[in-house]
């Protein structure tokens, strides 16, 4: 899930959602200061320890530190050009990347990403086959930046008995870890967070429903 400025609908990337006026020349790198303490571990041992760090969003790129050369120690480093005397690390390089006292998983976090969840009257359907999953207007709308609003609704509104736990994961930065639910021999067609992260506290627990893989009907704002 990488997101905001420059990839999915930002207005950085290649499907901008608005426009500039007047436009900005493609391919613009936006690079600013991020003052909160970036550190890199490596085991136990600190090998970047910084609130020197820039964020470097390159369209159709993940989002991505760059830290001055002589605080990278031994760790590879790739020149940023657009920042000069500063390396991007690869994310690989080390065991545990940690910001403001939160472990990180595959990117730093985006200081232009929203999450707002807002309970709402919208219509949800979800249908597999002959089976009705959910049909209420008892929902919740969550607006995430760059992305299409999705509605949750609670697992009291769920044909849960249809539903079985399946192995698959995934983790934002923004939301938590996701767990997955199939229906029968359809697998991972809803997800839920069991226990996220504050911004998406409002929908612990609820599930929304892929719609690639069950008939969903969902009363969402136009484009």
């Amino acid at each position: 899930m990488l997101m905001s400025l420059v990839t999915g609908r930002g207005p950085l990337s290649k499907d901008p959602a608005g426009w500039f006026s007047p436009p900005v020349a493609a391919g613009t790198v936006y690079v600013e200061p991020h003052p909160r303490r970036v550190q890199a571990l490596r085991g136990e041992h600190a090998v970047i320890d910084t609130e020197q760090a820039l964020l470097v969003h390159r369209p159709d790129r993940p989002l991505s530190y760059a830290f001055p050369v002589d605080e990278i120690g031994d760790l590879p480093g790739e020149p940023v050009p657009e920042a000069p005397g500063y390396v991007r690390v690869p994310w690989d390089a080390v065991d545990v990347w940690v910001e403001e006292g939160r472990r990180l998983v595959h990117y730093p976090p985006n200081p232009y990403h929203r999450v707002d969840c807002r309970p709402t009257a919208r219509a949800l359907r979800v249908a597999l086959g002959d089976e009705i999953l959910v049909d209420t207007t008892d929902t919740t709308i969550v607006f995430e930046t760059a992305l299409e609003p999705r509605l949750y609704v609670a697992p009291s509104l769920v044909r849960t008995d249809l539903l079985q736990r399946s192995q698959t994961s995934s983790y934002c930065n923004y939301k938590g870890y996701a767990t997955y639910w199939s229906a029968g021999a359809v697998g991972d067609v809803a997800w839920s967070y069991e226990d996220p992260l504050p911004e998406t506290s409002p929908v612990r627990g609820f599930f929304s429903f892929d719609p690639g893989l069950a008939d969903v009907t969902a009363d969402l704002p136009r484009a």
